[in-house]
């Protein structure tokens, strides 16, 4: 848990920098356009689609006409944020992550040797594979989701799994060889799936929501490099300014 801990603290710091800034930015905006354009355009049409189905087909039988609606919007809505949610994650991988690492290895992780592959190919991959994934997790619990509470708890889990099983791989494909990143998934599997937890909580903050992939991925890149590094040398390091 500290090391989760260290790697939030140290995001929160990375954010002191004019450029950070920029790359957490960037997907958000593109996410937020892309759930205005679905809103005036989608949302109706997925609104009428989804109370021609149960429950809000029974709701609508039984005359309550504003519940069955009013449950369609909820779920228009959480349709739209997903996708924008996914957009974002898309990006932030694929675009940021790379700028990301170039940026903090070259400043505080200067000590961490590059010894994986630089693939960009495989990283685009495995967010793209991450990404149908979580698709279709989320089309099958849809289910799950009548039960009271799991509506908040399943998206959470599963927008913890995409951060963990999207951003983990990505942080540390440039640097750790494959026998490192195998110890380092193993022995980091608990710890990184808290940390895309905790980024999935923040994602249901009201407009943070949308900066969260990115963040998520500066937040992996800081655990996985401090992960790399500790395990190559036993070194452990203060939050900021500090070298081995």
């Amino acid at each position: 848990m500290n090391d989760v801990l260290l790697a939030l603290m140290r995001t929160l710091s990375s954010l002191r920098s004019g450029r950070i800034w920029g790359y957490v930015l960037l997907p958000a905006l593109v996410s937020l356009a892309l759930s205005i354009v679905l809103a005036i355009w989608v949302l109706g049409g997925l609104v009428e689609q989804m109370l021609l189905y149960p429950p809000m087909s029974w709701l609508i039988g039984w005359g309550a006409l504003w519940l069955a609606y009013l449950l369609a919007y909820l779920g228009g809505w959480m349709a739209i944020f997903a996708a924008a949610y996914l957009t974002a994650s898309l990006l932030a991988a694929i675009l940021v992550m790379p700028l990301l690492l170039k940026y903090l290895s070259e400043n505080e992780y200067r000590d961490v040797a590059a010894m994986g592959k630089d693939s960009f190919l495989a990283a685009a991959l495995n967010s793209i594979v991450a990404s149908l994934l979580f698709v279709a997790a989320w089309l099958l619990t849809l289910p799950l989701w009548l039960i009271p509470g799991l509506s908040l708890i399943v998206p959470m889990l599963l927008m913890a799994w995409l951060n963990r099983r999207t951003f983990a791989y990505d942080a540390l494909s440039m640097h750790a060889t494959e026998a490192e990143w195998a110890a380092l998934q193993r022995q980091g599997k608990g710890p990184m799936f808290m940390l895309g937890l905790s980024m999935a909580l923040f994602a249901h903050v009201p407009i943070l929501g949308l900066l969260v992939p990115a963040l998520a991925a500066l937040s992996f890149v800081h655990y996985g490099l401090e992960a790399l590094r500790r395990s190559r040398s036993g070194a452990v390091v203060t939050i900021e300014g500090e070298r081995v």
